[in-house]
């Protein structure tokens, strides 16, 4: 404690004589910060001796922030009085160590003290109720002015502040209470002296992102402070002003337009008239009324103990013998005396609350537009009586007067995540989910690019490069995209939880396209070979037309040996074109010519068709299926193995990464196998197990880092589907390695390219923010939100199944395992053509039916006809009979079937 620095470090008796009327003297002990107490507590003090203290005397003391010194000071102010008494000491320091020290002395030696330092703890934390009418401690207007700060906080939803002050206000007892139990991150410091060292404190307020400003000090420092702000440009939206001062009212600033919340005292006549009796107008009213004020209840009180005999104090002992472990308790009612004084209405702006004095401040709110300079439009928005409580005006409110926080977002450019659409505007499922977290979190952002567009990569020499790095050097808050989860990232940046799922690498390549063709039927045997088939089937038709007309075994030759069968075929040319047609299909051609040699000439035919069919059916399996063959790559094993096909990952790229330590790894586990191996230290057998024909790791990926590089590495993404395009075939050309979302994306937006193979190397994506930032855990909260709500597979669905830049393609012959309709399609029209024919070749007989001429019967035809009506007019029992009388009427054998 202070009292144990004050018995070792000082040495100084002072004796008081009990037996002589002393004059009664007040003890000032000022802080050399303090230029208002200092202008005006000499001024306020020879005012107010006209209290029965005619001959008191007010003793100065100038104390700094050593405490050690400022207790030398001390005594050695009581030294230089040696033989005097001492009625109470008047504090108006700051707080601090030296303010300590000045109450451990006055706790230690009894002396009544007044002091204008709020601590509820420290040297005064556990006085006893004795000790307490004595020792009394009073706000100051300055206090009741900053705790507005509190209330703003909290009602005003600021969640970050940066205040500083200027030497019109005791600030050091501040930094731990004053917004103690509020989610405000804060930061107090005193105010800067010049315009250069003001801006560079705001740049570090910026930095850090305190952008709810409270400048606490006089109405000029204030304008500075504005002016500098108004220069490096941080008004706006991003940034809240407040504007807290003993002076009445804030004039004009340098601005060029910005709304300040300004906290005043309302200053009230009596102080406006002893500022001008005292000469102190160049000084705040309200502080000179409270230190006049507190001056006449404390000498007031001092009077009335003095004539009760209880003042003043005499000591008996030095200040180095002191301790406050002991201190010298005295029954002195100074509390009593100044409350008598104070209820009698003597000093009217002092009050008592919860049995201490108090002095009576009301604070006034207003809201301050200034534009070009000029001060537009003043709002009172409400009082804050001594009780902290703010009263407002009917129809104002405090609202939301923090700073809309405002985060510089980096992103690059990747569909579906986040895609260019303008300059400065970006659109994706990133931007939409972006969008989703401001509604939840109550934030702006600013986006931008990354320079060199890129997520970020570690170099040789630990330099990082992309969004990382802008996050590293605090160009931005947040960096926004398909960034990937990697533990080097983790060192220097912050991860939020996953927003979208693992996502590994996985292999684009060419799509191959195979022609298609209506009648690709037909294109199975060549056109040479359909003109053959053709002319053998005129010829064939022919033939067996002039052998069945020529062969007199022929049906139509030799009727009469026939006309016991039941299957009768007359071959004129007609027919024999008809039978080799329907020979050539599954229904047959029906009746055989009953000759010999149009039998062979059938029988040949139908040999030829047979042989015909079968190779075109086997080669129509063949050529529908041979475009549907396995690709030759399906996995990355597949595309280590061939030789045909190159393949990369982008240069600098995550996957880059990936397979450049693979291979690294690989080398240095075969390094630390080798010199194991070659290690002389170990013994025979040791050295025999390490032994082996082929050294027992894999060059897998070192074989394939080799092939990649090459190959070459696209420096752009679109480079790399510029190579994929110019690749042949499926077969050979190349091959690109990257992100699956990436390569998924350009499959769904295009026809000619093709993901093949499996993911690996899963890794999540997140968002990204800078390290130690407390947006991670507000960002983690609301993602699980989202989350939770099922927006995230909202934003999926959106930008994946429902992108409206997704293509429909045509569907591959082997998606299905069958043959596409475009490869037999023309089937189908050969039975439309057909069907098309017949309607035509129906409505040419029906036309040529309703045309044609009557023809004039003969005799024998009048005479067939006649008998043909008399057997339908009669009944014949059966078949011969029929023919009999049909063969006696003339007309030959009779047709096959009844007649009606």
């Amino acid at each position: 404690m202070w009292a144990h620095a004050v018995t070792c470090g000082l040495w100084v008796l002072v004796t008081l004589n009990l037996g002589l009327v002393q004059r009664q003297k007040i003890l000032w002990v000022n802080d050399m910060r303090n230029k208002i107490a200092d202008e005006s507590v000499d001024r306020i003090f020879d005012d107010n001796k006209g209290t029965g203290l005619e001959e008191a005397e007010l003793i100065k003391v100038d104390i700094g922030e050593d405490p050690t010194e400022s207790v030398t000071n001390i005594c050695n102010a009581l030294e230089g009085e040696v033989g005097e008494t001492i009625s109470a000491i008047y504090d108006t320091t700051y707080g601090g160590k030296s303010t300590e020290a000045l109450k451990s002395l006055a706790l230690s030696m009894g002396i009544p003290m007044l002091s204008f330092n709020f601590l509820k703890y420290g040297e005064w934390g556990e006085l006893s109720d004795n000790q307490m009418k004595y020792l009394i401690t009073v706000n100051p207007p300055g206090h009741t002015l900053v705790r507005a700060i509190r209330n703003i906080a909290e009602e005003g939803n600021v969640t970050n502040a940066a205040i500083v002050f200027d030497e019109t206000f005791d600030m050091y007892n501040q930094y731990g209470t004053l917004l103690l139990n509020v989610p405000t991150r804060h930061l107090i410091q005193p105010m800067k002296k010049t315009m250069d060292e003001m801006k560079r404190q705001l740049t570090f307020f910026d930095e850090i992102d305190l952008h709810n400003i409270f400048l606490v000090g006089s109405a000029e420092n204030i304008k500075l402070y504005m002016a500098a702000a108004n220069s490096m440009d941080m008004f706006g939206i991003k940034y809240s002003w407040f504007a807290v001062s003993k002076d009445p009212y804030i004039a004009n600033c340098d601005c060029s337009e910005v709304t300040l919340l300004s906290v005043n005292p309302e200053v009230l006549e009596s102080e406006k008239s002893l500022s001008s009796a005292l000469d102190t107008s160049t000084l705040p009213p309200t502080d000179v009324g409270f230190y006049h004020a507190t001056m006449k209840a404390l000498l007031q009180a001092v009077s009335a103990l003095t004539t009760e005999g209880k003042l003043p104090v005499t000591l008996e002992q030095t200040c180095a013998t002191f301790s406050n472990e002991n201190p010298t308790d005295r029954d002195i009612d100074l509390m009593g005396a100044m409350s008598a004084a104070i209820s009698a209405g003597s000093p009217s702006s002092l009050m008592i609350m919860d049995g201490k004095p108090q002095y009576n401040v009301n604070v006034v709110l207003r809201r301050l537009e200034m534009k070009s300079k000029k001060l537009v439009l003043v709002s009172d928005i409400g009082m804050s009586s001594p009780n902290e409580v703010i009263n407002y005006k009917t129809g104002k409110a405090l609202g939301s007067v923090a700073a809309t926080t405002v985060l510089r977002v980096v992103v690059v450019h990747q569909p579906p995540f986040v895609e260019r659409v303008g300059d400065g505007e970006f659109i994706g499922y990133c931007i939409d989910l972006i969008n989703e977290l401001k509604q939840l979190m109550g934030f702006e952002f600013e986006l931008y690019e990354a320079p060199d567009a890129k997520y970020g990569r570690m170099d040789e020499e630990m330099n990082w490069n992309g969004m990382v790095k802008e996050l590293v050097d605090k160009k931005a808050d947040v960096a926004l995209g398909a960034l990937s989860v990697m533990a080097e990232r983790e060192n220097v940046i912050d991860f939020t939880v996953p927003y979208y799922d693992l996502v590994g690498i996985t292999i684009l390549m060419k799509k191959p396209k195979v022609p298609t063709s209506l009648f690709k039927f037909l294109s199975v045997l060549e056109d040479s070979v359909w003109g053959c088939i053709l002319l053998a089937y005129f010829v064939t038709s022919l033939l067996m037309w002039l052998f069945d007309k020529f062969s007199p075994y022929s049906y139509q030759n030799n009727m009469e040996k026939y006309e016991d069968d039941d299957e009768k075929r007359y071959f004129n040319l007609k027919e024999c074109l008809w039978f080799c047609m329907t020979s050539l299909t599954p229904q047959g051609g029906g009746e055989a010519p009953k000759n010999l040699s149009g039998r062979l000439v059938a029988a040949t035919w139908w040999l030829f068709g047979f042989i015909i069919i079968a190779s075109y059916t086997a080669n129509l399996a063949a050529f529908l299926t041979v475009s549907r063959l396995e690709t030759p790559v399906e996995s990355l094993e597949d595309l280590s193995k061939q030789y045909k096909i190159k393949y990369s990952p982008m240069n600098g790229s995550a996957t880059m990464t990936y397979f450049e330590r693979m291979a690294y790894i690989e080398n240095k586990f075969y390094e630390i196998w080798k010199d194991m191996s070659l290690n002389d230290s170990l013994s025979e057998l040791e050295r025999s197990k390490l032994a082996v024909w082929d050294y027992p790791v894999s060059d897998k990926y070192t074989k394939m880092w080799q092939s990649m590089q090459e190959a070459g590495l696209p420096q752009s993404f679109d480079q790399a589907l510029e190579w994929v395009r110019d690749s042949p075939s499926s077969s050979e050309g190349y091959a690109f390695l990257g992100d699956a979302t990436d390569i998924r994306y350009q499959v769904l937006t295009n026809c000619d390219l093709q993901m093949v193979g499996e993911e690996f190397s899963r890794k999540p994506y997140a968002l990204a923010v800078q390290q130690g930032s407390p947006l991670k855990d507000q960002f983690n909260d609301a993602i699980l939100k989202l989350l939770n709500q099922r927006k995230l597979e909202t934003l999926k669905e959106r930008w994946w199944n429902q992108n409206p830049k997704k293509k429909v393609c045509d569907d591959d012959d082997d998606s299905s395992g069958g043959i596409s309709i475009y490869n037999i399609g023309g089937v189908f029209i050969v039975i439309f053509v057909g069907i098309g024919l017949a309607i035509i070749t129906l409505i040419f007989e029906y036309w040529y039916y309703k045309n044609k001429k009557p023809v004039s019967p003969t005799g024998s035809q009048t005479k067939k006809l006649e008998v043909k009506q008399a057997l339908r007019d009669v009944n014949f029992g059966n078949k011969s009979d029929y023919e009999t009388e049909y063969k006696n009427s003339g007309g030959g054998i009779a047709p096959i079937g009844n007649p009606w």
